[in-house]
This record gives structure tokens, sequence and C-alpha cells, in this order.
């Protein structure tokens, strides 16, 4: 592995270089100052390239603090602001590094490789007092990872992070896909003349060759970052915490900043992983009880259709249903009770009558009853035999909310309930740490009904830092988007928790027989390869669980041609069944989605001519010679 290297002093500046293990990532950072006359720059900045090319041009690594300290010689304590950055002075280094493999239950990978260079910089104040920073930096094959730590001060009461003036200065050129909160639709600017600040990740374009993202995590007890443009210099954004101060007591560990690069948009999505390896290891023991899978919800809340839908998740595949908001009284009034089901619900008849069918059955509970309530709802829920808990309109942007929806996860693992975030919670690898947090929402998804398009931009800007409950449509008459678009959206779209037939209800869905594709697909997977990145116009992933694989393909708002190198992904020369769900304007399907299934030879390729809005849904299975009897060979290049 590369290791880090002191390159040198001169004029007061020391600067020190770190690589990733395979060489291509590497972060550089110069301390400047404070010089032996006492005059010139100070400050610490840091830069980034992947493979020689320049990612993040010298940026500054700053912070205000305001320093709450005891003085016992007065007998009280005093305020102190601080730049930090001002007056430090390198006093030691740390080399590490990790090598490691963990298996991941829940993700798009069941491999994860953890391996970096590391290093850390220990700083003190010139003036002799105990006021000290570290500052973490990881050199992974995925991107760059840097955070702030405050060491335990001996006479501090507390230190109020007043900002992180961190900067991202790019190339010259470069484009951001910006979206301004996490429920926004995406357009590509240049870094000038935004509205608001962007939302993390955020995906840049530096040249046709090089992409990066800007990302955050391992955020549990700190204001959301947000990034917003320099006052000061061109192409460069700064973070933005969403706080007026932030209190913490040392010894502290701010956050994660994340800085990904690769040569394509594919490249960053294959990458993802790096959210969760800078995420503590599973704090629960016994995992046995957190169990992924698909979901439906149940909006007419009586007995009778509640019974209905589980019949319906049992004939097709789906684990869970869930009571959507209203089970329990008026969700956004504060005086509803969500230990008391409303009286046209029979909840302990629904549970038993879904554990006999092996539906389990899943809660909404509003944010104003999740803060009052927490506490005795939890155990009462597993008392009642609840699988999981659905945060409603949880906030997300200050320390106090930060800390509390990340405590009540914790609060629903010691009970034994998985957790799904909904609205403006963006994950940042916490479902490592505790995996019963499933997945959130954070997206502008179907219950929005958002353009084709925009879905084509989702898997490499939202889609980068962890699952998204996306809430896939089929049969609602509001569709933008075709059928077949629909079926390959859970492909896309990774939720080890997957809704599916939001807004429908059993007696709207019709039997048509690409539902087949739904009742197979997967939530969780052994590998994932994006096959065609073409953001904005077309996107094609491919997924494998187990032995099968799985492939989904879409368009934007224009019609386009993808082509699937099964090479990619099959293993080259073997026979494979494919099924493929098309849409096709001449079928008799009320739906217009043609199944159809081939025998094809791993190397082959596939041709899709989609329509406008359209797409397509596959899935690859090793050949028998029982499987493979009357059905169609295909070979070479082959247009469905």
């Amino acid at each position: 592995m590369a290791a880090a290297l002191f390159i040198g002093a001169a004029a007061g500046a020391q600067e020190f270089a770190l690589s990733s293990p395979d060489g291509k990532q590497s972060v550089t950072v110069n301390v400047h100052g404070p010089v032996a006359d006492g005059t010139g720059p100070a400050g610490i900045t840091y830069s980034t390239a992947y493979d020689g090319r320049p990612v993040i041009l010298e940026s500054a690594m700053d912070l205000t603090i305001d320093n709450h300290v005891w003085e016992h010689a007065m007998g009280k304590f005093f305020s102190q602001k601080s730049g930090w950055t001002d007056g430090l002075i390198l006093a030691d280094t740390t080399m590490t590094s990790r090598d490691t493999v963990w298996h991941n239950r829940y993700g798009e990978r069941s491999t994860v490789r953890d391996a970096y260079n590391g290093l850390i910089l220990h700083f003190a104040k010139d003036d002799g007092s105990d006021y000290r920073l570290d500052i973490e930096l990881r050199a992974y094959d995925e991107g760059i990872a840097f955070r702030y730590m405050l060491p335990m001060h001996p006479n501090a009461i507390y230190h109020r992070i007043k900002a992180d003036n961190t900067e991202f200065s790019f190339p010259e050129g470069t484009l951001a896909w910006y979206t301004a909160w996490a429920q926004g639709p995406y357009t590509l600017r240049p870094l000038r003349g935004w509205d608001d600040e962007c939302e993390r990740p955020m995906t840049v374009k530096i040249t046709d060759s090089l992409y990066a993202a800007v990302g955050e995590a391992g955020q549990i007890d700190f204001p959301r970052t947000k990034l917003k443009l320099s006052e000061t210099r061109e192409n460069t954004v700064t973070a933005s915490l969403n706080d007026d101060g932030t209190d913490i007591v040392t010894p502290y560990n701010m956050p994660w900043r994340v800085v990904m690069a690769a040569e394509s948009l594919g490249g960053l999505m294959e990458n993802n992983d790096i959210f969760l390896n800078l995420n503590d290891a599973s704090e629960i023991a016994d995992e046995s009880w957190i169990q992924p899978g698909k979901i439906m919800r149940e909006t007419r809340l009586n007995t009778e259709n509640a019974m209905a839908v589980i019949d319906f998740c049992a004939a097709h595949g789906i684990s869970y249903m869930l009571f959507d908001a209203k089970w329990y009284g008026p969700e956004f009034d504060y005086r509803s009770d969500a230990t008391r089901v409303i009286s046209k619900l029979d909840m302990p008849k629904v549970i038993a009558y879904g554990k006999e069918k092996g539906v389990d059955v899943w809660l909404y509970v509003n944010q104003h009853a999740l803060d009052r309530q927490a506490e005795e709802l939890f155990p009462l829920f597993e008392e009642w035999g609840v699988a999981g808990v659905k945060f409603g309109f949880v906030q997300f942007c200050n320390q106090h909310w930060a800390d509390h929806v990340h405590r009540l996860v914790r609060l629903a693992a010691k009970h034994h309930l998985m957790v799904n975030i909904h609205d403006e919670y963006r994950p940042t690898g916490y479902s490592r740490t505790y995996p019963n947090l499933l997945t959130q929402e954070g997206i502008r998804g179907n219950e929005e009904f958002p353009s084709a398009t925009h879905n084509t931009i989702l898997p490499f800007t939202r889609m980068l830092c962890g699952a998204a409950d996306y809430t896939v449509c089929y049969f609602d008459p509001r569709l933008k988007n075709t059928h077949a678009h629909q079926l390959a959206l859970p492909v896309i779209y990774f939720s080890p928790l997957q809704t599916l037939y939001w807004y429908d209800t059993p007696a709207r869905i019709k039997d048509v027989p690409e539902l087949e594709f739904f009742d197979e697909v997967p939530v969780v997977w052994d590998d994932t390869k994006v096959i065609d990145d073409s953001i904005g116009e077309h996107v094609a992933i491919a997924r494998r669980a187990g032995d099968r694989w799985f492939a989904g393909a879409i368009c934007g708002d224009d019609a386009c041609r993808i082509e699937i190198p099964t090479g990619e992904f099959l293993e080259d020369g073997v026979k494979y069944i494919v099924k493929t769900y098309t849409d096709d304007e001449d079928s008799a399907s009320p739906t217009k989605v043609k199944a159809a299934a081939y025998v094809i030879e791993g190397g082959d390729v596939l041709r899709f001519d989609l329509m406008d809005r359209g797409g397509a849904a596959m899935q690859f299975i090793p050949a028998t010679k029982e499987n493979m009897k009357g059905i169609r060979k295909l070979s070479g290049k082959t247009i469905l």
C-alpha cells in the first residue's frame, strides 16, 4: 500500500501527500505558518487529484469555534472565539491504514472491501494553551475523506462550532447537478448563479472523462451540511451548516467530508460503499430479525381492506404491509395517540392474519407522535408483533433533529423494529452501524411523479449516498412514464425495503404477465454493475443475487437505443435464459408490456429501442436442458 509522504517545508509551510492503495486517488495537505517572523500566510489547505488530474484545487480547511472554557483562577468560564486554524502548529503526525473485507446482508454488494491509507495531523495552538485540533485524512480507491477531531480539553465546558469553512475549489468549467433540497429536481449548472445552497452529495462533471462527488458520511449528532457558493473564490463551494451554533463536548469527531472521483459516473456509483466504510461496524449483535423485503401500503384503513392487501402480498412475494398515515388518528394533530388504533381497524387480528400468511406489518408514525411517544410506542409495537416503523415528516437540518432521529433508530433496534425514514433525511452510512435502518426517502420519487429524465439523473446523484425509498407506482393513471420504465426501477434504485404499487390497491391491480418481475426481483444484491451512465438521457444497471442477474434500462423524456453487452456481467460463452419485459404498443395487455424469454450466451449484446419515457426489465437465469426447452435462441447483437 502507498504511504503518506512528508514532502518538505519551505517558507513556513509543511506539505504532506497521501495516496490510495491503488495509487489513483491522492490528497495533498499544506500547513502554512505561522512563519518564523510572525508574518505571512497561516492556516491549512488541501487539494485532491485522480490519476494525476486535479479534482479539488488548493482549498481551505477551517473551522470557526467559540470556546466556553472554565478559568479556575477567576472562578468562572469565558467565551473565546477562534478560527482554530489561525496560529496552529503541527505537533505530530500519525500514520494509519486498513485493508479488510466485511459482508453486507443489506447492500448493493455483499462483499465490501474497506481499504485505505490514512494520516492524522495533530495540531496545537502556538500560544501554549491546551487547545488542540486533529485532522484525519483517508485515501480510498473510491475517493478521499477527511474530518476534524477535537481532542479532550481539560478546562472546556463546551465548544460551540459556529461554522465549517471547508472549501471545495474545482477546475474552471466544472458543472454541477444542482438541487436545493432533498426532494427537489436537478439542473446542470456552472458553479455560479445558484438560487440557494446545493444538497449533498453534489455530483460534478470536471471534463468528459473526469467526474467527482462531494458528500458527507457519519453525520450522527451534528447538523447536516449543504454546499454554498464561495463569496470570494470562483468555481468554489464551501460547507454550510444548518445552525447558528453547534454545541459539542470534547473529545468530539465531526462528520466526514468525502470527495469521490472517477473516470465515469458509473464509476462513482460502483464505488459508493465508501459512505458505509466511513461508519462503525454494526452495533447489533443478533441481526436475525432484520429482514429486507418488499412492502405495499394500505391506505383505506379498515380490517377487511388490510386483509385483502395481505392476501395480495402473500400471492406476490411481498414480505410486508404498511399501515400508512391516520391509522391512529390525524397525523398532524399533536394530540393523536399512536398507542390507540382507530375503531375501523382490528390491529391484533390483522397482525395475526399477516403472520399466518407470511406477511408482517409496518406502522407509519408521524414526527409529532415520535417526538412525544417513542419511548412508550416502540416497546408496545414490539409487544404487538410489528416488524418496523416508518418515520414520517422528520426534520433533519440541525443538531437537535439529527441526534433525535438517530436516537430513535437506536431505540427501534432495542425493540427489534426495522426503520424507514421519510422526507428530508439523506443517508450518510449510519445503516452500517444500525442495519435496522433499512431505507429512507430523501428523494424526489414516484410520490411526486417526476419526469423520466429526472429518473435517469438520480442513480448518479442521490443514489450515491445510499438506499432510497422511491415508492414505485404501477397502475396509477397519473403515471408519466411507461409501464416497462416502472418495472425497471426496483433494479435501478436500490432499497433493502422496496415499496411497490404506491397509490395502488388490490382492486386496481390487473392480472398482467409482467408482474412476475416485481414478484421475483430481489431487494439486496451480491454485485452491481453500471452498464450505461448517460445521465439525463438513459441508464442501465445490472445487479446479481446468487446466480441470477437482473437488469433495468430506462430512457429519459426522449426515445433512445440502449445496448446491454452481457459480457460485462455474465460468464462468457455460458448459456442463460433471459426474460425480458418491454413496451409494445401492439400488445393486447392494458399495460402495453410484452413479456418474452430467449436463450442467449454470455457475451451477446442485447439492443433495446426504447420509446419516449420507456424502459426494459430483464432477468438472466443460468440455462439448463430443462428450462431451455421451447425457448428461442438469440445470438450476437439483437434488437428486442
